[in-house]
């Protein structure tokens, strides 16, 4: 399930958990909060950039860590071991 962030709209009417903004896991199929489980204030979603973690040399790192070898395409049936 997705992390989503939520913030209070209004930050001096709510409390310490709304006020900085808090995670919470929801389904895609759920709604939006529009009220902090805490104390009640209305919160809004705030957008955040997806977490991209896998480059391509994360990915052949992991692969080395994990006792295999990335190999690349030279031509028509021949590779050479990159890591």
């Amino acid at each position: 399930m997705p992390l989503y962030v939520y913030e209070a709209k209004d930050p001096e009417a709510a409390c310490d958990r709304c006020r900085g903004g808090f995670e919470i896991a929801q389904s895609l199929k759920d709604d939006r909060l529009t009220a902090c489980p805490a104390c009640g204030a209305p919160v809004y979603r705030v957008i955040q950039a997806p977490g991209l973690t896998h480059s391509k040399t994360d990915l052949h790192y992991r692969a080395k860590r994990a006792g295999f070898h990335t190999l690349k395409k030279v031509s028509k049936g021949e590779y050479e071991k990159i890591y």
